[in-house]
């Protein structure tokens, strides 16, 4: 896989006929990708953890609404946090895409608290195998779409799967209006 053609740092977008309810209406944040697989994390499912109440040291550079996000069903005891660093790359973070990058939580919070922004923590991550991504991707589980630096931070973020669609300009911002339950209609 060429470096081209990585998901890294683009978006998944859970299609409505994705059936696997672990990724219902989920929009994942691609952090790698390459042939040996892909990893991400979803950024629209808050828990009703408080970053204050797992990770105390970070809780002060927590950005809204304060608390720990469901990453994706794979290793929920392990924490991921995604912070937003305008200028050059600070010691403790690793750039994803633009200036949305990994920090790494073994750093003393002090160190990257004038460099960073919009900090979220994510408890586990998405995670596919070789080929399971594109497959799914084949299938049209996903649709795959620019990441904006406001999506790691977005103030709403049970709403982000249908701002992140009606933003596309293609057809796909019509979906943004897809009902929760279509036999409803």
């Amino acid at each position: 896989m060429t470096e081209a053609s990585s998901l890294a740092g683009r978006l998944l977008v859970a299609t409505p006929a994705l059936a696997d309810p672990n990724f219902l209406r989920s929009v994942v944040l691609m952090l790698d990708h390459d042939g040996e697989g892909a990893l991400g994390v979803i950024l629209n499912r808050p828990t009703p953890v408080g970053v204050a109440e797992v990770l105390e040291p970070w809780a002060d550079l927590a950005g809204e609404p304060g608390v720990v996000f469901q990453g994706g069903p794979v290793a929920l005891d392990a924490a991921l946090a995604l912070a937003v660093a305008p200028g050059e790359s600070p010691l403790g973070w690793r750039r994803v895409h633009g200036s949305i990058g990994l920090v790494d939580l073994e750093a003393p919070p002090e160190v990257l608290a004038a460099e960073v922004g919009s900090l979220r923590v994510f408890a586990g991550y998405a995670g596919w195998g070789a080929g399971q991504l594109e497959r799914e991707l084949d299938e049209g589980a996903w649709y795959v779409v620019d990441s904006e630096p406001g999506d790691v931070s977005a103030p709403d973020p049970e709403r982000l799967w249908r701002a992140v669609l009606r933003r596309q300009r293609s057809n796909l911002a019509l979906l943004a209006t897809y009902p929760d339950d279509p036999s409803l209609n």
